[in-house]
């Protein structure tokens, strides 16, 4: 594909998540909302993956009334003039007879629709190993890119074989994919064709200048300080929910705070007096909630996906500013002058008195200096570097939202 300028550009991405439902912080989300600038832009929300399981009826029911609801949504523009579409789609890549025809009907609808809204030649962005089939054929003669962000194959409720070799047929097919974790770009770059360690960014100005305002939550400004607080999704999946409970046993003084949606039987924890769930928030909300945090926590599970992960709320907790404090994973490695890590909760407990006792205004400062770089503006324009070459499409400013 031969580009001169910026004007013969558009994009289709198959998103790893729901833009309706879920926090607009994701990297397929924060980057093509860069893209769009481009061009003519379409994101199409994540394509069904998880198999409905019996014993989970009520989650699978809840899953299931939001994804009709939003394929009920139609086709909708966006306030940064792009179009957002939930095509029809159904949990049967585990079903080998089905998936042929399955696939043919996703990319009649997808295309049908993009000819609707003249977005013709489209680069393909794939974050959705479920969308594999479609998004490969989709980008005959076009350019695909694939992130590699997370290991889906270690999803809940998928057919991990299944998603292995969508995930490998993506790799091998990709004109780019985009690791985000340094462990799995090095273990698996020899499977891409061209493969680039992209890192997350971070909208650093909306962070870092949040506690410029006088905005503050209602729902939060008469929690008692200190507050130790936790933005994002909670699910037992990537939060170890034990662990949790215990460290909040231990500082019964102090109050902990989470703001997401909750997916998981979090009663126990919910219950205790010092802790506060608010619920999610609009993304743009997030920096007025967080600024609030005297400590900002990430308390992960040891398993095979967070050693894969890297996580987004890290970047902002340090664009905010904040102490931050975390069980191990592989990325946090290069932000150990900047972050406490512990291995159990009584040493949580220790490190998050101790990031109060020493925080101060040099703390705050080397915080920020450690990402004020890692603009999504900047990630962004690495990624088309990489597809056509040193600063030939250069992406234009902006105001995202």
């Amino acid at each position: 594909m031969t580009v001169r300028d910026n004007n013969n550009l558009s994009f289709i991405c198959f998103g790893g998540t729901d833009w309706w439902y879920h926090n607009r912080a994701h990297i397929d989300k924060q980057l093509f909302n860069r893209f769009a600038r481009l061009g003519p832009a379409m994101y199409i929300n994540s394509i069904v993956m998880q198999k409905p399981g019996i014993r989970q009826s009520k989650i699978f029911l809840s899953k299931l009334a939001r994804k009709m609801k939003s394929i009920f949504k139609g086709v909708k523009l966006t306030d940064t003039g792009f179009w957002v579409y939930s095509p029809f789609s159904l949990p049967i890549h585990h079903i080998a007879w089905a998936r042929a025809t399955h696939e043919i009907l996703l990319r009649f609808q997808i295309s049908l629709v993009a000819y609707m809204h003249r977005i013709k030649t489209p680069i393909i962005i794939v974050a959705c190993p479920a969308a594999c089939d479609t998004a490969i054929k989709l980008a005959k003669d076009k350019l695909l890119v694939y992130n590699r962000t997370d290991i889906y194959e270690e999803f809940p409720n998928v057919d991990s074989e299944i998603i292995k070799k969508y995930d490998l047929k993506l790799k091998s097919n990709a004109d780019l994919t985009i690791f985000v974790n340094k462990k799995l770009f090095t273990e698996e770059s020899y499977q891409c064709k061209n493969p680039l360690f992209l890192d997350h960014g971070v909208d650093f100005e909306m962070f870092s200048s949040a506690d410029q305002g006088g905005i503050v939550p209602t729902d939060i400004a008469s929690i008692k300080r200190p507050i130790i607080g936790y933005f994002g999704e909670i699910n037992g999946h990537t939060v170890d929910i034990e662990f949790t409970e215990k460290l909040v046993e231990l500082l019964p003084e102090m109050s902990f705070v989470f703001v997401g949606n909750i997916s998981s039987d979090c009663a126990s924890l919910k219950a205790k007096k010092n802790v506060w769930m608010l619920g999610m928030k609009p993304y743009k909300q997030i920096p007025h909630y967080g600024k609030c945090f005297d400590v900002a926590i990430m308390i992960w599970r040891q398993t095979q996906w967070i050693q894969a992960c890297n996580p987004i709320k890290l970047k902002e907790y340090l664009a905010l500013g904040k102490p931050v404090v975390s069980t191990p994973f592989t990325e946090l490695q290069k932000y150990r002058d900047v972050v406490y890590q512990a291995d159990t909760p009584e040493e949580f407990a220790r490190c998050i008195e101790k990031a109060l006792a020493e925080d101060s205004p040099e703390r705050v400062a080397a915080r920020r200096k450690k990402v004020e770089t890692s603009t999504w503006d900047n990630k962004a324009q690495l990624v088309l570097d990489a597809l056509f070459g040193n600063k030939k499409v250069v992406l234009p400013v902006g105001n995202d939202k």
